[in-house]
């Protein structure tokens, strides 16, 4: 059965719309495509729908990793993928939401995931240190100049990464990055709103976040020394907007008013950044968040879909909504 994916920026409303189409398609169960949905505890700073608000539909992928773990694209397209598996058995139908663009792409598109090598990136990376970045750079645009072009001379992780994907794959590291290619029949549904009404929208849920207890919520999910009872903050974890932002007031960085601006400021960022990378996949067919029609002219988009006579999307008026 034809998976659904409900796509945008954040605070478009993605997961009410989601839960409004599961319930309307019967039989559907949803998947969650945000990184940092996946982790417990991380409910308040996420908006993450509570188990009283899903109406009773299953959701898969969340709270599946604890907040000390570094979340991978690799293991969550294998259980991601699993979910959809187990769904189709099912007779159901996945309704996929989540503004994370890689992982969005990793559950649903040819996408693969080279293998790594601990002694080989150990010899890039002393290589490094040792002859500079720009060297690296310079052998990487050699063996594959589109990468090369695309990382930058300043980034020497990912530029470490290529030359390691290179030597074990024998291909250019370009080769392994993902096509827009559905791994099995989908639609996505982007959601999309004027500037102004997307950062009404952002304002009025970071106030809910600071109301709601987004502190308590990083107090309670920090090391000690923050006076949480809980085992800390991975890398990946302590970098999502609205902890991140705590986290650094507490050490002294700001102060709470300049916290919760930042707050707001990176949320506005996000969107930004999210809409970008959604608005270059001329397959996703965007709606305006903010209609009164917005479920029905979802279903609709879904109904055509399973009946073979969707057009080719991409509205580029829409698209450009949010600006630069």
């Amino acid at each position: 059965m034809l998976v659904v994916a409900v796509v945008g920026p954040t605070a478009t409303g993605k997961s009410d719309l989601a839960l409004d189409l599961a319930q309307a398609l019967g039989d559907a169960e949803i998947v969650n495509a945000d990184a940092f949905q996946l982790y417990r505890g991380m409910d308040v700073g996420t908006a993450k729908v509570p188990p009283a608000e899903r109406r009773g539909i299953p959701h898969h992928q969340l709270d599946v990793l604890d907040p000390v773990q570094d979340s991978s694209v690799a293991r969550y397209q294998e259980s991601g993928r699993a979910d959809l598996d187990a769904i189709t058995g099912r007779g159901a139908r996945a309704v996929v939401v989540g503004g994370s663009g890689l992982y969005v792409r990793a559950l649903l598109d040819a996408m693969d995931f080279p293998g790594t090598d601990p002694e080989i990136r150990a010899r890039f990376e002393a290589r490094a240190e040792a002859e500079g970045r720009r060297a690296l750079h310079a052998e990487l645009e050699q063996l594959d100049p589109q990468a090369a072009t695309s990382i930058g001379p300043h980034n020497t992780r990912r530029i470490v990464r290529a030359l390691e994907v290179i030597e074990l794959t024998g291909r250019p590291y370009t080769a392994n990055l993902p096509r827009q290619e559905y791994v099995r029949p989908a639609v996505q549904i982007g959601l999309n709103c004027s500037r102004e009404v997307l950062d009404t929208r952002v304002a009025a849920r970071v106030d809910r976040m600071w109301e709601s207890g987004l502190v308590d919520e990083v107090r309670a999910l920090a090391s000690p020394e923050q006076g949480g009872t809980g085992s800390g903050l991975g890398v990946t974890a302590a970098r999502a907007v609205g902890y991140a932002e705590v986290l650094a007031w507490w050490r002294g960085e700001s102060t709470e008013a300049e916290a919760r601006k930042a707050v707001t400021a990176n949320t506005r960022r996000l969107a930004r950044k999210q809409m970008g990378w959604f608005g270059r996949d001329p397959r996703v067919h965007w709606l305006d968040a903010a209609s009164a029609d917005l479920l029905s002219d979802a279903r609709a988009i879904v109904a055509a879909a399973d009946a073979g006579t969707l057009p080719v999307a991409g509205t580029e008026p829409v698209r450009r909504s949010l600006g630069p």
